[in-house]
């Protein structure tokens, strides 16, 4: 895996103190959101109808402290929005850096080239740059020609100069496994520290419905991925848990642990996570953790998670499932994500009836869709 051992170290300290305290529910990645504002326009976007007003408002360095210091957690993924357009980005980044908290800012590096010297290389600090694929697939997914060829040379030189650097991923329809498995060669060859992957969320304020990846397609997608990548030499590095990938990959029944991953925006703290975003908003975190009614999100609870497979919410579970079968953690991470046989029975399906619940489930057989082309236009508000 791509993660270092201090980052590894840090938090397993950070969730073995948690479970001592015999803390039931504790968040591991604060999802910081100081704008909306983005330099493109993804026809995966959640947030791309949000008006002028709101994406001109911005958190102020002392609110983004503030809710690192209200959670807690040990790493800090700031995203938005494009986070470099906010001009106190630096004193954001160096104050959670001062606080040792690990730091991944989200970006889509159109704008890195130009902000690079405003930031340091450090163990605490990650530029995350989002990659939905090679240069096809990912102009198609932001709606721009000629992204991919401006973000690959500011990768190379983000590394040149020490950045920790990882790719973030994020899977719509009609990706083949042979497609993605290119690409993960590919950002491997870069040298970035690792791959963030997830079949893409389906926002219902997202101006495209047709892109999204519905459960049982994933499952099947991450096995042959996972099963062309054990054809190949080269070893991927992904920035996940072992368990999470094997979850993908249909062999682990989980349910989301909506809390791991909480959110601080323009609005408040989000409920229950940054993927939701018509569920209200909590004044404080702890008012998050202690009102929100959790019990009411997740697979077969509420119909707007019914295709949701995204790390923000699964791969706290993973996770948790780590600490508690760390045997089948390390077989996981040994071996590899199993590729065939049946999968586990997913949360939707486990609240039918006892004959069910002891059946194998076949692999759903799939059909395409109809290729999707997104406009090659996009000069407007926000990005995924």
């Amino acid at each position: 895996m791509g993660i270092p051992f201090l980052q590894k170290y840090r938090v397993g300290s950070y969730i073995l103190k948690q479970k001592i305290l015999g803390v039931k529910r504790y968040p591991l990645v604060l999802m910081l959101e100081p704008l909306f504002q983005c330099n493109l326009a993804c026809a995966g976007c959640g947030k791309i109808d949000y008006p002028d007003e709101t994406l001109k408002r911005r958190l102020s360095v002392q609110e983004c402290l503030d809710a690192v210091d209200e959670c807690g957690v040990p790493v800090v993924s700031i995203a938005g929005g494009e986070p470099l357009i906010h001009k106190e980005m630096p004193q954001i980044v160096a104050g959670i850096i001062q606080r040792k908290k690990f730091v991944y800012l989200c970006t889509n590096a159109l704008l890195l080239d130009d902000r690079m010297d405003d930031y340091k290389p450090s163990p605490y600090f990650t530029f995350s740059i989002h990659l939905d694929g090679n240069k096809e697939r990912h102009d198609t997914s932001v709606c721009r020609d000629g992204v991919y060829d401006k973000v690959i040379p500011v990768i190379k030189k983000a590394l040149e100069r020490g950045f920790r650097v990882t790719v973030n991923c994020t899977l719509f329809q009609n990706e083949t496994a042979e497609e993605v498995a290119d690409f993960f060669d590919t950002a491997t060859e870069l040298g970035v520290e690792g791959i963030n992957v997830s079949p893409g969320f389906s926002y219902e304020h997202a101006p495209r419905q047709d892109v999204f990846l519905q459960r049982s397609v994933s499952k099947r997608l991450f096995r042959a991925i996972f099963q062309e990548g054990k054809k190949r030499k080269r070893a991927w590095r992904f920035n996940h848990s072992s368990l999470y990938l094997d979850f993908l990959a249909g062999n682990q029944s989980y349910q989301c642990t909506a809390w791991g991953n909480p959110t601080r925006n323009l609005f408040g703290w989000q409920r229950p996570c940054y993927l939701l975003v018509d569920e209200g908003y909590a004044s404080s975190f702890r008012e998050l953790m202690e009102d929100t009614n959790w019990d009411k999100y997740g697979v077969g609870k509420n119909p707007k998670c019914a295709n949701c497979m995204a790390h923000c919410g699964f791969e706290p579970t993973a996770i948790n499932d780590t600490f508690a079968h760390p045997i089948k953690a390390m077989r996981v991470s040994l071996n590899g994500p199993k590729t065939d046989g049946p999968m586990a029975i997913d949360p939707s399906q486990q609240n039918s009836s006892a004959d069910n619940a002891q059946k194998d489930f076949p692999i759903p057989v799939v059909v395409e869709p109809k290729a999707v082309k997104a406009s090659s236009s996009g000069d407007v508000s926000n990005k995924k």
